[in-house]
């Protein structure tokens, strides 16, 4: 039985080293794809509710443009990315655009999004009219996410 384990183990190893060697996703991907191929994100989506004032404040944002930096390894991008779809999809906002972009553990993309952008820490939400930037929320809102988003708009 022992030798047996210890065959297991030794044969799972390369199997070990290989899960390393995977990089996570990198790249533009919708709200509906990460939330139906990550766990996590859908975990969060499912047990956030937005305020009545959260759901209001997201109309500040009708007509801009919406960058969403963030990994699919981040625990703050688990809990926080899924809460902007729910209040995108419940506020029904009309947005000039928004774009989800996922970063590698170096946080950057094969498009250069995230390094145009500046990005240091994820998630990063960025909120832009005509190409300017007018709000970026960092890691952590420190209010609620919609009221940090609309701060000054």
């Amino acid at each position: 039985m022992i030798k047996k384990l210890i065959l297991l183990c030794a044969l799972s190893m390369p199997l070990a080293a290989c899960a390393d060697d995977v990089a996570p996703f990198s790249g533009e991907i919708s709200a509906q794809a990460l939330l139906n191929d990550y766990d996590k994100f859908s975990e969060y989506y499912t047990t956030f509710t937005p305020t009545s004032k959260d759901i209001a404040l997201m109309q500040k944002l009708k007509g801009k443009e919406l960058v969403v930096l963030f990994g699919t390894w981040c625990h703050d991008s688990h809990r926080e990315v899924p809460k902007l779809i729910k209040l995108l999809e419940q506020s029904k906002v009309e947005l000039a655009s928004v774009n989800y972009v996922a970063v590698g553990y170096n946080k950057r993309d094969d498009a250069g999004i995230a390094e145009a952008h500046d990005l240091k820490y994820t998630p990063t939400f960025i909120v832009k009219q005509n190409g300017k930037e007018l709000v970026r929320v960092i890691e952590k809102p420190t209010g609620s996410l919609a009221e940090d988003l609309t701060q000054g708009l």
